[in-house]
């Protein structure tokens, strides 16, 4: 899954969640059970699930270009440089 895949999943995880618990409160409430609300909701879960978690072929479309072999080791990785400070702090007490 690219970034932009995951961005889109993440979308449609928000969306059809909020229209799940919509639903399943509304249809809860016209009907005064606590149990049809949760297995509403509950299904709601479910179809986000099947939705959102396999890496569907739309969710990558924009797959990241990377380097071959070979053009990596013509470019290596710049060395990170650690610089420690050895101030010591004094305390002046009286």
């Amino acid at each position: 899954m690219d970034w932009q895949g995951q961005k889109l999943a993440e979308q449609l995880m928000q969306i059809l969640l909020l229209i799940a618990a919509i639903v399943a409160f509304v249809v809860g409430y016209v009907t005064a059970s606590f149990r049809t609300m949760m297995l509403i909701y509950a299904g709601g879960v479910v179809l986000t699930t099947l939705v959102t978690v396999p890496n569907w072929p739309f969710f990558n479309r924009n797959p990241l270009q990377w380097l071959d072999p070979s053009e990596a080791e013509k470019h290596p990785k710049p060395q990170v440089v650690v610089v420690v400070s050895s101030k010591k702090k004094s305390s002046n007490k009286k």
